[in-house]
């Protein structure tokens, strides 16, 4: 697509500022009752998703150019997409969201790129992660397992552990419990070790769809030639890619689960009994990528009209992603399901969670803005008397532990099979 593709949205917005904040009706108080992470930070309209939608009218009609301050606006956003729930509460006819995407690919396809950003491009392009590690390191993380290995044989499940778990060591014990939890409900699953890559995700998101696509068909490459039929993964960033991007840039008829999906199957097809009880309050952070950006793909070819030349009407009826029908209630079950463990929640949940900071490549371009989204959802989070608040994505996981460390709060922070582990008496160590 291009920018221009848009101007019916940069149009159609009334700038009423919906977009700041969670939808109306799921407001509980004031104090939890922001959205936009973006806007918290940059505190002026040019920060919202209506404000970029001005910037966009502004440089595709010439009337301005790309200065800092517009790169600014436009970067310094997680791409979370509370915006796009809020907006699409009482409109049909915009996308906010991927109009923000094909902004930032326009900036970068004409130049206008972050500096911060160009060692995480560079890595990615030369040693296959986001993390700036030796490609060859990549599978360390399984060393101590037993596990096929997808490069030699096959098996019907692939485990993809994505980068941070890959090559983060305070993370890597989640990976490992990950697989060994798989084995223990018999599941046929193998990994690729320092063979696999990243899925390319963070990199579309920071505006480079190229990358994307290289990353798309290696992977699809590479799951076909070892007779991969599901995919499984830990990463909420990961998860989102291949359920949504990869269907939508290059097509794939493999099943992609998130991990607190395939537990929650088989806790519930009595594959794996919970034994031992965790007792422990806990909140849920609902990832953004899982969470209301984990709706399935469904693809969409038609035409837009205008009835009696006003509203708008798509011919077929159009895909409405609003965020209600992602992957909420899997992980809830989860935790639920573990004796002695009490789940509470957060104002913002669900559709309306605030982000955690680390997406868009805001944790790499601009750490203060990232650590100040997490110290808001760790002040939300304490609020609910929670021991801990509990997630199912490494890049949350890492961003909310950094605040922790930082002094943002007590909690601990967990991701949800470091609990199922607990559960089942498995151990791991840290």
């Amino acid at each position: 697509m291009a920018l221009e593709e848009f101007r019916a949205d940069a149009m159609r917005c009334t700038r009423c500022t919906y977009c700041r904040w969670i939808p109306f009706d799921l407001i509980k108080s004031d104090r939890f009752a922001k959205g936009c992470p973006s806007m918290e930070a940059g505190k002026f309209h040019a920060y919202s998703a209506g404000g970029r939608l001005v910037t966009a009218l502004s440089l595709m009609d010439g009337r301005s150019t790309v200065t800092e301050k517009t790169k600014d606006s436009v970067f310094k956003c997680t791409l979370c997409g509370q915006c796009d729930v809020s907006c699409k509460m009482c409109r049909y006819d915009m996308e906010p969201l991927a109009a923000m995407r094909e902004l930032r690919f326009d900036l970068v396809e004409n130049g206008h790129t972050l500096p911060q950003l160009e060692p995480v491009l560079e890595s990615l392009r030369t040693e296959f992660n986001m993390l700036g590690k030796p490609a060859d390191e990549r599978g360390d993380w399984a060393k101590t397992l037993k596990v096929k290995d997808l490069t030699k044989e096959k098996a019907e499940v692939v485990f993809h552990a994505g980068c941070r778990y890959s090559f983060d060591g305070d993370l890597g014990p989640v990976a490992r419990l990950s697989v060994k939890i798989l084995q223990e409900a018999g599941v046929d699953v193998g990994i690729f070790g320092e063979a696999e890559h990243c899925c390319g995700g963070r990199a579309y998101g920071m505006g480079y769809r190229g990358d994307l696509d290289n990353s798309a068909r290696h992977n699809l490459r590479a799951w076909k030639a070892a007779g991969v039929k599901t995919v499984v993964t830990p990463c909420s960033d990961c998860f989102h890619t291949f359920k949504r991007l990869y269907t939508a840039e290059a097509g794939s008829d493999i099943e992609v689960i998130h991990m607190v999906q395939f537990v929650d199957r088989l806790v519930k097809e009595g594959k794996l009994k919970f034994t031992k009880e965790v007792p422990m309050t806990v909140t849920y952070h609902d990832p953004c990528h899982l969470g209301r950006q984990g709706e399935d793909y469904v693809p969409w070819s038609g035409t837009e009209k205008k009835i009696f030349g006003q509203a708008v009407a798509y011919d077929p009826p159009k895909p409405r992603y609003t965020g209600a029908f992602g992957v909420y209630e899997p992980p809830r079950d989860v935790l639920k399901a573990i004796p002695g463990l009490k789940l509470v929640e957060m104002e913002r949940n669900r559709e309306a969670a605030w982000c955690c900071g680390a997406g868009g490549g805001a944790r790499e371009a601009y750490p203060e803005f990232s650590a100040a989204t997490a110290n808001e959802r760790i002040e939300e989070a304490a609020t609910t008397g929670a021991d801990a608040i509990v997630s199912a994505c490494p890049w949350c996981e890492q961003n909310f532990g950094d605040a922790v460390e930082a002094g943002a709060g007590a909690l601990k922070v967990f991701d949800v099979m470091a609990l199922v582990g607990m559960a089942l008496g498995i151990e791991e160590e840290a």
